[in-house]
């Protein structure tokens, strides 16, 4: 597909606000998704370029939240790899099946993490009993990669609420870490649409420049305020998210 400059400018533009969003909360696919459409990108087309780009982003939040001393990426490689694998059969599913029913599972879902993160005295950035383990979490977070493969709204929000909720940890802390996983079900998903030929890659290249732009601002935004600035940008993503996926399965 070819596009004019102003699509690529207004794209990239776009993915600044998206990538700080993702950085600090996730969902920054609210805003990345729907400009791709509204640009004319057909929808699996849009999925896969998508994933190209937030990958970037992600990956930087990564690093920054590691080189703060927020992350370990060491002790966290087995639950990531087991994302990449449920990732990329969530992304092999979505492209033969349909995905309509899960418009409505996950606004219902949304919802109770954004409750779970206003009422629950749990969402702040100290660390407290964990109900499981490094190990006891990976089917948890294997289940959210399979989804964000599949489908992908709100993974971000349903990594770090059950980080906090299960691992006991911190609200800082477990945004960091859900990053890190963010980064192994964007790698194993993309994996499979660019193996499907799904991917623009000039297009989601340029949109990385401004999404890795973002997601430095963001980064080191959540790094500097803490659970002040993640939790209500976190429920107002969730809220967002649930919104746009109820409009979208009642007026489609």
């Amino acid at each position: 597909m070819e596009f004019e400059l102003w699509v690529f400018a207004a794209l990239t533009a776009t993915c600044v606000l998206s990538g700080f969003i993702d950085a600090v909360a996730g969902g920054g696919g609210l805003l990345t998704l729907p400009a791709l459409l509204f640009a004319g990108v057909p929808p699996h087309l849009a999925l896969g370029t998508n994933k190209l780009q937030s990958t970037f982003g992600v990956s930087m939040a990564t690093r920054t939240y590691r080189s703060k001393g927020l992350l370990e990426i060491r002790p966290n490689i087995p639950a990531a790899l087991c994302i990449v694998v449920a990732a990329a059969a969530g992304s092999l599913a979505v492209q033969s099946l349909d995905a309509k029913v899960l418009q409505l599972v996950v606004p219902i879902l949304l919802v109770v993490c954004a409750g779970y993160v206003l009422l629950s005295p749990r969402m702040d950035d100290g660390d407290r009993h964990h109900v499981l383990g490094r190990k006891g979490i990976i089917p948890v977070v294997g289940g959210v990669g399979l989804y964000d493969g599949f489908f992908g709204p709100g993974a971000g929000s349903f990594y770090t609420t059950s980080l906090v909720a299960l691992r006991g940890m911190g609200l800082t802390r477990a945004t960091a870490l859900s990053k890190l996983f963010n980064v192994a079900s964007n790698v194993g998903s993309l994996a499979m649409f660019a193996l499907g030929g799904k991917v623009i890659w000039t297009l989601g290249l340029c949109m990385a420049v401004g999404t890795v732009t973002g997601s430095y601002i963001g980064s080191h935004s959540a790094i500097r305020f803490g659970a002040r600035l993640i939790r209500p940008l976190l429920v107002t993503i969730s809220l967002g998210l649930t919104a746009k996926l109820l409009w979208d399965y009642f007026a489609g």
